[in-house]
């Protein structure tokens, strides 16, 4: 089966689907973004969609006021969590999921982690239709978060963690995922927030250029862990009624 439809949220131009766009639609799939930026309003249902991904923005989940498609994104991903619709949330995605389905997001209490750090697969993603390849194993990410979610719903099951953020990967029902990283994220789109967030990094006493240059170097590892996480992903949209199989050996 191909042809399978993704609704894609982006909350602004400099934070889109990146290295994971052509890998999608090579796959099958058919995106359509919506978004201030993308000039499409974010629609009341997932009727007609097989999968939902809402990606990374500057504001917070509760932010409606400054940005106020926020109540329709979250009630999308509350309903794709319920309904099993395949969903995946990209840092500010990620807790909107949260928050949608009853978690609570915070500031992180010892402050932000920015740029290129590492996340640790524990054993729990070993049975995970998305993220199984990754059990046991640490993988570069960039990151680029001031706010976590720090508590998931009941039930949740967290797949990854890092030293700073314990809910750095999670699951929530059977098929929607919230990655606090950016796993889309490559130098050019490290480039854009540096030059978007200056003045914080500046007050973080971190070299932007020196962050770049390093999501730059690291490019063919981002590659190589998280666009097989995409292919998995289409394969999950792709499957008839959205219900993800459990994963095989490899």
């Amino acid at each position: 089966m191909t042809g399978a439809r993704v609704l894609v949220v982006e909350h602004q131009g400099n934070a889109g689907l990146g290295q994971l766009s052509d890998r999608l639609t090579r796959s099958g799939l058919r995106l359509d973004t919506v978004g201030p930026d993308a000039g499409a309003s974010v629609p009341d249902s997932l009727d007609g969609y097989d999968a939902l991904i809402v990606l990374g923005g500057a504001t917070g989940p509760t932010d409606d006021d400054a940005a106020p498609w926020l109540p329709a994104t979250r009630r999308l991903l509350a309903g794709g969590a319920e309904l099993g619709v395949p969903t995946l949330g990209i840092c500010l995605g990620a807790q909107l999921l949260a928050t949608a389905t009853g978690g609570r997001v915070r500031a992180m209490p010892d402050g932000p982690e920015v740029g290129l750090c590492d996340v640790d697969f524990g054993s729990a993603a070993a049975t995970d239709p998305l993220f199984s390849g990754l059990a046991g194993r640490s993988a570069p990410a960039v990151q680029w978060h001031w706010l976590e979610a720090d508590r998931l719903p009941a039930g949740a099951r967290v797949l990854a963690s890092s030293p700073a953020c314990r809910n750095q990967a999670f699951r929530i029902g059977d098929a929607a995922w919230g990655v606090q990283f950016h796993l889309e994220a490559l130098g050019a789109t490290a480039q854009d927030w540096v030059d978007e967030d200056r003045r914080s990094l500046d007050e973080l006493g971190l070299d932007g250029a020196a962050l770049v240059r390093e999501v730059r170097d690291a490019e063919p590892r981002l590659g190589a862990v998280w666009l097989p996480i995409a292919d998995r992903f289409a394969d999950i949209a792709k499957r008839p009624a959205g219900r993800p199989d459990q994963p095989t050996a490899r």
